[in-house]
């Protein structure tokens, strides 16, 4: 009798498992967009793409949801807690459902926040504008070279590459000032050397001069006149 028990409670925790499964499938998580989408709102010809990104978000958002609600389904639910759902299966049924609404309900809105952080419809505008500037460039896209050493080089050199033109610029410039500098600090020295030699010939000259003023004093007061 208990085993039979056993096996009709079994059956049942596995029909109410496909029934949850299939009441409790994940909303829109993609928000406004999905909303719109439902309500037969057509984008616009200049919005379509960011329109498509994002259902194709929400349809990944969604299967991702599907996964991680078949880990809590009923049976797995009613199995860890068995001695509960023996008492009351119905209870427990009601507790589970509350659970995976309350559970859908907060990662929806965790993701909707993830998506207003991250600024989703800004980056997929973005990426809309690169698509359009790459089908006007003939040069083919990058593609990994499957070297992770040749490809992160290829990755660093062009920064380098510019790292190294505006070194040389500042280089240049300093040169150019240092040169400046150099002629500035020329200059001075020849006005110091300058200044030098007219103050050596004015000494030069002062000296000459003492000396005929001291012959000519010597000249117009001979020795005897003054002796006592």
């Amino acid at each position: 009798m208990e085993e039979s028990k056993e096996a009709a409670q079994n059956e049942t925790v596995d029909n109410v498992s496909s029934k949850e499964s299939t009441e409790n499938r994940p909303t829109d998580a993609a928000g406004e967009v999905s909303s719109q989408m439902s309500a037969g709102v057509k984008p616009s010809e200049e919005t379509e793409p960011r329109f498509v990104r994002l259902k194709l978000f929400d349809k990944v958002i969604q299967k991702s949801m599907d996964k991680f609600i078949e880990h809590v389904s009923f049976n797995r639910f009613a199995n860890m807690f068995h001695p509960l759902y023996k008492k009351n299966p119905q209870r427990m049924e009601s507790i589970h459902k509350q659970f995976i609404e309350e559970l859908q309900k907060n990662i929806q809105e965790d993701i909707s926040k993830l998506m207003e952080e991250g600024r989703l419809e800004l980056k997929l505008n973005e990426l809309d504008k690169l698509e359009d500037a790459a089908k006007s460039d003939p040069n083919p896209a990058w593609r990994p070279s499957g070297i992770p050493e040749k490809d992160f080089c290829s990755f660093l050199m062009p920064y380098y590459k510019k790292q190294e033109a505006y070194m040389l610029l500042e280089l240049k410039k300093i040169k150019a000032e240092n040169a400046a500098l150099a002629q500035k600090v020329q200059a001075g020295r020849d006005s110091i050397a300058q200044t030098e030699h007219r103050i050596s010939a004015a000494v030069d000259e002062l000296k000459v001069s003492v000396t005929e003023f001291e012959r000519l004093a010597s000249s117009l007061r001979p020795a005897d006149v003054f002796d006592v």
